[in-house]
């Protein structure tokens, strides 16, 4: 998937599941910009968890503060084309 591909995926993601609105920009800071507290910050990454099929980990998780961040984790997780 292209980075694009998974951008709108996590925002259907979010939109669904945490009531974000409008659109997610790769530069938005998951905490700061789009206010997810501490549970809706948890139920975002398992939910594009549950949506991708992978999984993150905790070093993954130190990582992730923007919205980019978290689409380039996710595309690190998803199989590779042969």
């Amino acid at each position: 998937m292209t980075r694009d591909e998974v951008l709108r995926e996590v925002e259907k993601v979010a939109r669904d599941h945490v009531g974000f609105e409008g659109r997610l920009d790769p530069a938005m800071r998951l905490v700061e910009d789009l206010r997810l507290d501490s549970l809706r910050l948890l139920t975002l990454a398992v939910e594009v968890e549950n949506r991708f099929r992978i999984c993150l980990d905790e070093e993954d998780e130190e990582t992730i503060a923007t919205v980019g961040d978290l689409v380039d984790a996710v595309r690190r997780k998803l199989p590779q084309p042969p």
